[in-house]
């Protein structure tokens, strides 16, 4: 095999070299060069035709106008898993690339060896394992009980044995398990470095969309975010989704970052147990369970994530600083807008904290990235300021301008009806968000349009 054109290219910057050097002149950083291939030695081969299934027969590409373009609903199948299909956007469509990232040791191969063992019973699968042997994969799925039957796997790193093998067992799925030990003999990199893992995950992209075979990408996020981590992928595959969980909490979040067959930012909710992880269909019973939520320095908010609305507590705590500098602390929200909310609480709320420490936590290692969030965050800071809780049973959610209006939040009504399915009786709101057609049963919600509303209602 003739060896590929390749170059070298700062990770740090993006400069570019013809030969190795041990550091990049344009920024100055050290050991940041990685090989990247110009022209590739071989190209992959094409298969004839496309295999019955998902895929029809190949057509010679040409020039057609989009407008004659004929729409075609994606087929989905099911993993198995309500929450996992939620993510995904209703199920695994033919030929996508997926890439599922996160910390190592979070879940993620334990969840994806549950998927691919409810979902061989429909379609062939090949599990594909760099890192652990095949009698290791093969043990986790009997501590699992999983029913392995139509589940093939094949322990190998080197990306054209994995395209040989998948070209004749013509599996319709694939996990490749995972992308940091894959290299291809078009390159003398080592396995891992940037320029191995960009080329390994062309060439699985390249056979998803040839074959009409779907695809599962594993991807371990470092600490530096460094060693080919899933951000080097991250344009390359059709749907992102990132599994988030706290140290010690048996919770854990799968999030879609990116999704071309589905909404970005769905959130799906599962607890890792001794047989794997199981799904949480109400996620937001689960974050009120911890305790009563009827305590100073506590409000419980209606946040969306993706599709799904979701009630989370947040919690805040107020005390007298001993420091010429008091602290400001927000986990779960960013800590930039919790000194802008406290600014505005002061000058159009009348309520000076500049003396005191503010500590805001949102309950369940949730994250909370909407600006709905910004009511419920002075609610709680004042209950806990004035060591008053608020009224029992009761929500709030709205955006807080720096003129102390309240804003309205996207699909209020459906927040609403999510609180009150979870027997909530009292909402304050934005104006703009009271419901139009009537109120929602059970509920007396209160709009208001300035912060002084807000807190003379709670």
């Amino acid at each position: 095999m003739a060896k590929a054109r390749t170059a070298y290219v700062c990770n740090e910057c993006g400069a570019e070299y013809s030969k190795w050097q041990g550091q990049c002149t344009e920024c100055n950083a050290w050991n940041a060069l990685s090989e990247i291939v110009l022209e590739p030695a071989a190209a992959a081969k094409a298969p004839a035709a496309r295999r019955s299934g998902w895929a029809g027969k190949v057509d010679p590409p040409k020039i057609t106008a989009l407008k004659d373009v004929e729409q075609t609903e994606h087929r989905r199948v099911s993993t198995g898993i309500g929450e996992f299909d939620r993510v995904l956007g209703g199920g695994l469509v033919e030929g996508a690339v997926v890439l599922v990232g996160g910390d190592p040791g979070i879940g993620k191969s334990t969840l994806l060896l549950q998927a691919v063992a409810k979902m061989a019973a429909e379609l062939p699968v090949l599990y594909v394992t760099g890192e652990e042997s095949l009698a290791q994969v093969a043990g986790r799925a009997h501590r699992l009980e999983l029913p392995l039957d139509g589940v093939n796997a094949l322990a190998e790193t080197g990306i054209e044995s994995i395209l040989q093998h998948a070209s004749k067992a013509g599996p319709r799925l694939i996990v490749a398990d995972s992308v940091q030990t894959l290299w291809t003999e078009s390159l003398t990199a080592a396995p891992g470095s940037v320029s191995q893992v960009r080329e390994s995950a062309a060439r699985l992209v390249r056979f998803a969309k040839e074959t009409g075979t779907a695809v599962f990408l594993v991807g371990h996020v470092t600490k530096e975010g460094g060693i080919a981590g899933p951000r080097v992928l991250e344009h390359m595959v059709d749907a992102v989704l990132y599994f988030e969980g706290e140290s010690g909490s048996r919770f854990r979040l799968l999030r879609a970052f990116k999704n071309r067959f589905g909404a970005v930012n769905e959130l799906g909710v599962f607890a890792m147990g001794d047989k794997g992880l199981k799904e949480v269909s109400n996620p937001s019973a689960i974050f009120l369970s911890g305790g009563s939520t009827h305590q100073p320095g506590s409000c419980v908010m209606v946040t969306r994530e993706g599709t799904r609305p979701l009630l989370v507590e947040v919690q805040a705590l107020v005390d007298a600083s001993p420091l010429s500098n008091p602290r400001r602390v927000a986990v779960g929200l960013e800590q930039n807008r919790l000194a802008m909310l406290l600014a505005v609480l002061h000058r159009h709320g009348g309520v000076l904290v500049g003396d005191q420490d503010v500590f805001v936590n949102v309950v369940g290692g949730i994250r909370v990235q909407e600006t709905a969030a910004d009511l419920p965050v002075l609610l709680a800071v004042l209950s806990s300021l004035q060591d008053r809780p608020l009224a029992e049973k009761t929500i709030a959610f709205g955006e807080i301008g720096l003129s102390g209006e309240i804003r309205p939040v996207p699909n209020g009504e459906d927040r609403l009806r999510e609180a009150a399915t979870h027997g909530f009786k009292r909402a304050i709101v934005p104006k703009a968000n009271a419901p139009k057609g009537g109120s929602v049963k059970g509920m007396e919600v209160i709009a208001v349009e300035r912060l002084s509303e807000a807190i003379d209602a709670a």
